[in-house]
């Protein structure tokens, strides 16, 4: 009820189930016919979105074609924008009511879905799904472009710290200036501001043993929000260390055994990057195969061949529902969120999935991926002392989960 996360009529009905009177259960067979006569529409507006808070039909008639009208717009808009200009999608909370928008734009969706041609279709209309999603909440959206730069990770507590820290600093070097002789009107305003709701005044004679101790009281408190640095530093390692613990035991034990690698330093040249890279992905090469081949291929006459795959939406559905939310999307931008909430592609996406194992072929997208350079060692400068991690695109690992389910 603090919450307000139901309105009025659902309290009601809560309130009558769980302390039931004899008097309402005698006029339950009569109330019943008197109450679906007046609100003919209520189950159904119940389970959409935005209007939990209203059983008026005209409202939540209002809110689904405005709904429905944000939608049509961001799907043309996504049709005719390159992948590259694409907006990044954001993390949205996993909020009531933001789930209710998800599922009242399902029903909308299958209209779009059902004309789909291709995967690389049915991932533009997603997307554009998600992007409606994102306008309809409020969600912030950058204008044109994808990030490229990763966020800092500094969290907002330490820089809050150390914001203070500075301004501690800055301001105990203009009341040192001050206490030198510099009379400049800038210094002598910080001065003023210092001691503004005290009894002490630049006038008067001990003012030099004020500014000492003021300067000396600023010094402890640089040196006391430093140790909270520290000792918070020491908690959210100490944290991350036991989740750590519980999800990978491998992972943590290889990040105590050595030390970690910092890739702030300088990054080795563009050009060089792609050079080296372009030897090993882009150059043809030729192998001289031994006669382990033969060998192998011997062995694999006698192996059964496998069924031929059916992909349902079921298996769809179950390969989603177990990958992350908002695991880094590829070359698209769609996360996996998306398709847990936009059921109605499940079965859009068993059969254009079940097309492509057919024709054994897929689209450029769902080949291409974003990779992302991480260094190895302490050598930031030399191009082979990085690993690279590729991203590619979220129906990827779905296809892959059901091709290792039924192989």
């Amino acid at each position: 009820m603090r919450s307000k996360i139901f309105d009025d009529a659902e309290l009601e009905r809560l309130r009558r189930e769980a302390i039931p009177s004899s008097n309402e259960s005698a006029m339950a067979g009569d109330a019943a016919p008197h109450s679906t006569d007046q609100h003919p529409h209520v189950e159904a507006a119940m389970d959409l979105p935005v209007v939990v808070y209203s059983n008026d039909d005209e409202i939540v008639s209002h809110e689904l074609e405005q709904m429905r009208s944000i939608l049509e717009e961001t799907i043309l808009e996504t049709r005719s924008t390159p992948l590259e200009n694409r907006p990044r999608l954001p993390r949205i909370p996993l909020s009531k009511r933001n789930r209710a928008v998800v599922r009242a734009l399902n029903p909308m969706l299958v209209t779009y879905l059902e004309a789909s041609r291709d995967l690389c279709e049915t991932d533009s209309i997603l997307f554009g799904a998600a992007v409606a999603v994102c306008r309809i909440i409020g969600a912030k959206l950058p204008m044109a472009g994808r990030a490229t730069t990763q966020s800092s990770a500094i969290p907002a507590w330490r820089k809050r710290i150390e914001d203070r820290i500075a301004k501690a600093r800055a301001l105990i070097g203009r009341l040192t200036s001050f206490r030198s002789g510099n009379n400049r009107p800038r210094i002598m305003r910080t001065v003023r501001m210092a001691f503004a709701g005290t009894n002490i005044s630049l006038s008067q004679p001990n003012i030099t043993q004020k500014l000492t101790e003021r300067i000396d009281d600023l010094k402890q408190k640089i040196a006391a929000w430093g140790k909270r640095i520290q000792r918070f530093s020491e908690r959210s390692m100490r944290f991350n260390q036991n989740r750590l613990f519980h999800s990978d035991q491998k992972r943590l034990y290889k990040s105590l055994e050595r030390p970690k690698v910092c890739g702030a330093g300088q990054g080795p040249d563009q050009a060089d990057i792609i050079a080296f890279w372009r030897g090993l992905w882009s150059e043809p090469v030729n192998h001289s195969e031994g006669p382990w081949m033969e060998v192998v291929a011997s062995q694999g006459v006698s192996v059964t061949p496998m069924d031929p795959i059916t992909i349902t939406p079921e298996d769809v559905a179950e390969a989603v529902r177990r990958a992350t939310n908002w695991k880094s999307p590829g070359l698209d931008g769609l996360h996996h969120y998306w398709l847990k909430g936009f059921i109605v592609c499940h079965a859009v996406l068993a059969r254009q999935f079940q097309e492509a194992l057919d024709q054994k072929s897929l689209p450029s997208l769902f080949t291409t991926g974003i990779t992302n350079l991480v260094p190895k060692d302490q050598d930031t400068t030399d191009p082979s002392k990085y690993r690279p991690i590729t991203f590619a695109p979220v129906q990827n690992n779905a296809l892959i989960l059901i091709s290792r389910k039924d192989g």
